[in-house]
């Protein structure tokens, strides 16, 4: 499983180029894929000076391929009625979804500190923890700063509320429970200890 990371970049790729044709709006897509794109050139410039497990970039994979399709769709109109009826929601759940898949980067921030004997396992975790709540609270108040300034359709799209004068925060606690969940999985398969966690320039 050596080339994984690059079977998961090319699946990636298709999906990125395939979903940004014809978005139900550019400005949208163009504001949702930014994050998306840093996080992709990120982990691509760093690839030769540390690897991160299968695991970590398997579950990174999945908030990408969300974000994604949230951004072609807008997260309130993804085609995800099937999942809404079988949960009972009153709206559309894919973006508290793509906010559990956020919390998945605790895993990796975890694993980081871990491989390099920065930090403990333990506090490792609290930190991964930690990261991502802030990194959620931050992007919340960044959704906040560009729909004030954009205005109209297009920040009501963006930010996906769907009328819940509550969304922030529950976005928050999507993003919390993924990184809890994650990092549940991080003390279970203990990436440290396997043979794949090498570092690209060991």
């Amino acid at each position: 499983m050596k080339n994984y990371p690059f079977y998961l970049l090319s699946v990636f790729a298709l999906l990125f180029i395939a979903l940004g044709i014809s978005p139900s709006s550019r400005s949208v897509w163009v504001a949702e894929v930014i994050p998306v794109a840093l996080v992709v050139v990120f982990l691509a410039a760093g690839f030769r000076k540390f690897r991160f497990s299968n695991w970590s970039y398997t579950l990174m994979f999945f908030w990408l391929a969300c974000h994604t399709v949230g951004a072609h769709y807008t997260f309130a109109e993804v085609p995800f009625e099937w999942f809404r009826e079988l949960v009972g929601a009153h709206r559309n759940p894919f973006d508290r979804v793509a906010h559990f898949t956020v919390g998945f980067y605790a895993f990796p921030v975890a694993e980081y500190l871990v491989r390099r004997q920065y930090a403990g396992k333990v506090l490792a975790g609290i930190f991964g923890l930690f990261f991502v709540m802030a990194v959620a609270a931050a992007y919340e108040i960044i959704e906040w700063q560009y729909a004030v300034m954009v205005g109209g359709n297009d920040a009501n799209d963006f930010l996906g509320s769907q009328g819940d004068i509550w969304d922030a925060q529950k976005d928050m606690f999507c993003d919390t429970c993924g990184a809890v969940a994650s990092l549940v999985l991080f003390y279970l398969v203990r990436p440290w200890r396997r043979k794949g966690a090498v570092s690209a320039s060991s």
